[in-house]
């Protein structure tokens, strides 16, 4: 990888951080965006900007400067994709996106659904759900006729959902599968609904309900852009910045 090598990261996932640490320590200047404030235990190890993506030519003018960009969001933030990709081609920088392969329905009682609305059918009556779509999803939930929705949230706060069938689930990451086992069997939950992403970061949720024989709704991620190059893990992400 060239050295002084000027890369801009769109972060929110695993393997952003992956990217950043390698790239910085082969010498790149990097520096990394975020569309929310980073969580967990695992802070991006180079200098990270709140930005708001709602504007592909504001964006542009400040992708000037840089190299490249290589996207590593988290695989639901379509927006930042698709954004940056718009802007990084105005920019007249190359850009990379680092997108996981999907995980696969492994039993008959696991479905696919390409957003929350196809989703919501497919919930039985008075079932007991397990959600880990984000609070930004809540809304989405309005013709829920499950008995109780119980929303993951890896962060404390006191807000008030907006129905009273949503009860958050605090919980710290990272989890495994035995304390997703535990956590399942100890609130009941008869099935689990999630946002495909993908990996290993986000499995035991997976492999809980598998070993319990929850049903499972894995909502397809956003579609990407079309004309964009993707890779699927870090090691060719890499690969491609040490050609630039």
């Amino acid at each position: 990888m060239r050295q002084g090598l000027k890369l801009l990261i769109l972060a929110g996932s695993a393997e952003a951080r992956s990217i950043a640490q390698s790239a910085a320590g082969a010498g790149a200047e990097v520096q990394a965006w975020v569309t929310e404030p980073p969580r967990g235990p695992n802070p991006m190890p180079v200098p990270c900007e709140l930005v708001s993506f709602d504007d592909h030519g504001a964006i542009a003018a400040q992708m000037r400067g840089f190299d490249a960009v290589l996207d590593a969001s988290h695989g639901f933030d379509g927006a930042m994709t698709a954004m940056g990709f718009a802007a990084a081609r105005q920019a007249g920088l190359p850009f990379l996106s680092v997108q996981r392969p999907p995980w696969q329905a492994e039993a008959v009682n696991w479905r696919t659904a390409r957003d929350l609305g196809a989703a919501l059918p497919m919930i039985t009556a008075g079932a007991r759900v397990f959600s880990a779509t984000g609070w930004a999803s809540l809304p989405e939930y309005a013709g829920f006729n499950g008995s109780v929705l119980m929303l993951r949230q890896t962060s404390r706060h006191d807000r008030m959902p907006p129905f009273d069938f949503v009860k958050p689930i605090f919980g710290d990451p990272p989890f495994s599968t035995e304390s997703e086992i535990a956590l399942f069997a100890e609130v009941s939950v008869d099935l689990l609904i999630c946002r495909n992403l993908g990996g290993t970061p986000s499995r035991p949720k997976l492999e809980a309900a598998l070993a319990l024989g929850l049903d499972v709704i894995l909502i397809d991620r956003p579609a990407p852009p079309a004309g964009l190059r993707v890779v699927t893990d870090t090691a060719p992400a890499l690969e491609w910045l040490a050609t630039l």
